[in-house]
């Protein structure tokens, strides 16, 4: 435990405040090494630190001259220094009172002058210190002391500003969250609608339209929660096409089966190889019979999905690229478009269909 003779007043929210800014044992940061860096270059120093005085230790954020990372809590330097606002200057810490019993001056390393200026938060919390160190004791003049300040300032600026990117950060994934479920609600409603509205119609072809509509906005409704809930650069596509094709075997009261070569894929892509999916598949109950499979293919530059079905064929005139033939595959070609990718009908020797999107691998 630190001596009580350095523990300053504020001491539980000074403590709270190092924790806020999240900087204790973090990674080494480039800006703060050439701070260092040039703070031992301007005062032509060996050591030169930007500690963080912890509850019990004195961590390094960043050392120029010395390999260690942290030291205990000591009276006389940086534990001491956090205590004013003003910086903590020691010409000779051997001879200086105030620093005699530190292990750093009194033992074999030889401390013998000391700089520190504390870094202040916006709301008067003393996190640690910027400081420059020497084993021989040396004068410092006023100027010295300003430009020491003024690294520091930038020090304490950094800091601040990352304390403010990862707020930013984590404000904009909560409005995201917040508009992710406010469209998941409005898809839901919509879908939901469309099926009521369907079964209050008598007209065939007009519930047919209506509830085609209903499973088209479902299925955008599932894509985007899928989509959500990796919350990663990348996924696994069999594993998301599982889950989708799940949920659409329900839907259109089919048995689906899927396949292919297991890897990832940008999430990006996610939304429309699902869509292309639900299309595709829709298609497959409405023409065809049994089994609908979907296949996916991961080549060297290429990727490959292919929906299936075992049923009818349809007619041998049938050309997908033909964007009258219907919504369906309107909305087919203008989703392998927007992938960058090729449409293709094929036959199956059982008289089935089978439609292939290749389209380039992301990048």
């Amino acid at each position: 435990m630190a001596d009580v003779s350095i523990i300053p007043s504020d001491e539980a929210r000074r403590l709270a405040a190092v924790r806020r800014y999240d900087i204790l044992d973090t990674p080494p940061d480039g800006a703060f090494d050439r701070i260092t860096a040039l703070a031992a270059r301007r005062f032509g120093v060996p050591i030169s630190i930007i500690s963080i005085v912890d509850e019990d230790r004195i961590w390094f954020k960043s050392h120029h001259g010395v390999t260690v990372e942290q030291i205990g809590r000591d009276p006389g330097l940086c534990a001491s220094a956090i205590l004013s606002n003003d910086p903590h200057i020691l010409i000779d810490a051997s001879i200086d009172p105030r620093s005699l019993a530190n292990p750093l001056v009194a033992g074999d390393f030889g401390l013998r002058f000391y700089a520190g200026v504390p870094l202040m938060t916006n709301d008067g919390h003393n996190l640690g210190t910027l400081c420059i160190i020497d084993r021989e004791a040396r004068p410092i003049d006023q100027s010295q002391i300003d430009d020491l300040k003024d690294l520091a300032a930038i020090v304490m600026d950094r800091i601040e500003l990352q304390l403010a990117a990862r707020r930013a950060v984590s404000k904009a994934e909560l409005m995201a969250k917040e508009i992710d479920h406010r469209v998941m609600n409005s898809l839901q409603f919509v879908s939901s609608l469309l099926a009521m509205q369907s079964r209050s119609l008598e007209d065939e072809d007009a519930v047919a339209h209506l509830q085609l509509a209903a499973n088209r906005v479902a299925a955008v409704a599932q894509v985007h929660r899928h989509f959500y809930a990796e919350g990663t650069d990348q996924t696994s596509c069999l594993t998301f096409l599982r889950r989708l094709c799940a949920d659409l075997a329900s839907v259109l009261d089919r048995e689906i089966q899927v396949s292919g070569d297991e890897g990832d894929i940008p999430t990006t892509s996610i939304q429309p190889i699902g869509l292309l999916v639900n299309e595709l598949a829709t298609n497959a109950a409405k023409h065809g019979q049994g089994l609908i499979e979907v296949r996916y293919e991961i080549g060297t530059d290429r990727h490959t999905l292919i929906v299936s079905d075992e049923g009818r064929d349809l007619p041998t005139d049938f050309d997908p690229a033909e964007v009258r033939q219907g919504l369906g595959m309107r909305i087919v070609t203008s989703l392998a478009n927007q992938l960058g990718g090729e449409l293709t009908r094929g036959h199956r020797q059982d008289g089935g269909s089978s439609f292939k999107v290749s389209f380039p691998a992301a990048r």
